[in-house]
């Protein structure tokens, strides 16, 4: 067991976590805080005030040079051409066979320089895939190793944040825009994006300049937060999760990110996910609201009136925030339909379900 722990990639925050108590686990080849007080209760710190936790295992790219655009806009479906600095785009990148590599972050530096925000568990594929695909006059580099992210988020970030940072308007920040300031005098991107649908910021430091960030917001009794209810908080809000809701194998239309998949311009694979929008998708990504007792599973069946297979859950929980069980997973559009009602089979019993659209909060 110590000889695995070893082997694991540590972030700069790893003693942090240690002396707080945190339970550690292995995520995507890092050794990361899992929880701390408890997924709930870290669950509701964040709906209700605010938390932070530790994402420094993300992957950061930078891609610059004079076709830096061209290069951004032909590995993902959304249109990079409408950003501008300061701005940040949620997209995803095709892989050619009507899968998804991964989702990512865009920043935009400037006209031609942008940093891109992947997966940990990605990192290499989405590394090896750009190189493949960049065929222009632009530089990628790869500055995952160089950065600490730290999310603080919930309703109060904007509040707790203040005192500590300067050189960027908290409060005047719009969702998915960014600023360079600093926080506790150390350089930083402050980015108003999250995974929590709870509002809040994301912190870019240098390694060296996280660990007095983390304690000057700890001593500020900010909540540390774990990868639980960091999972917990992002399906409520009906977030997909690589490896979860979306893969090599699921197409950006079935799993309702149409609205990232822009055909303004042509992008890799662009051609098959516009006959696919235009025809529709076998299978639908769709919420589920659990509407008697048992817990949903990834995996899990999903089934018609009659008991036939016409999906499978893909993320499930037991709310904290509704005090109910909510699950996303792939239903057949046939039975798809909002308001449908289908069947969840949770081991021996077929439990009924409710189809929503993703996303279970109240806006």
């Amino acid at each position: 067991m110590e000889q695995m722990k070893s082997l694991l990639i540590q972030t700069a925050l790893h003693d942090e976590h240690i002396s707080a108590g945190a339970k550690m686990v292995n995520y995507a080849g890092f050794e990361m805080p899992v929880s701390y007080a408890g997924v709930v209760t870290e669950h509701h710190a964040v709906r209700k005030s605010c938390g932070m936790f530790d994402v420094s295992h993300m992957g950061e790219f930078r891609i610059t040079g004079s076709q830096a655009l061209d290069l951004a806009q032909h590995i993902t479906t959304n249109d990079v051409s409408r950003l501008t600095p300061g701005m940040v785009q949620y997209s995803c990148m095709p892989n050619g066979r009507g899968g998804i590599v991964d989702d990512l972050l865009v920043y935009c530096i400037a006209s031609d320089e942008f940093l891109l925000v992947v997966n940990a568990a990605n990192r290499m594929k989405d590394l090896h895939w750009i190189n493949k695909n960049n065929s222009f006059n632009a530089q990628l580099t790869d500055e995952s190793e160089a950065w600490s992210l730290i999310a603080l988020q919930g309703p109060e970030a904007a509040s707790v944040l203040a005192p500590h940072s300067s050189g960027a308007s908290l409060n005047d920040m719009q969702y998915y825009t960014f600023d360079f300031g600093t926080v506790c005098g150390r350089p930083c991107l402050i980015s108003a994006t999250g995974y929590t649908g709870a509002g809040g910021f994301e912190l870019y430091l240098k390694n060296a300049d996280a660990v007095p960030v983390w304690q000057a917001l700890t001593r500020a009794g900010v909540q540390h937060c774990g990868l639980g209810s960091r999972d917990t908080l992002r399906l409520e809000a009906g977030f997909c999760l690589y490896g979860n809701e979306i893969d090599d194998s699921t197409s950006p239309i079935s799993a309702g990110l149409s609205w990232i998949t822009k055909f303004t311009n042509p992008f890799i694979n662009s051609e098959q996910l516009k006959a696919e929008k235009a025809l529709g998708s076998p299978e639908l990504l769709r919420g589920l609201v659990i509407t008697e007792r048992g817990i949903p599973r990834t995996g899990y069946a999903i089934e018609n009136i009659n008991g036939e297979t016409i999906g499978r859950v893909t993320s499930g929980t037991s709310s904290p925030t509704l005090g109910y069980s909510i699950a996303m997973g792939y239903v057949a559009k046939e039975e798809a339909e909002i308001g449908n009602t289908v069947y969840v089979r949770i081991r021996k019993n077929a439990i009924p379900a409710e189809v929503v659209r993703p996303g279970f909060l109240k806006k």
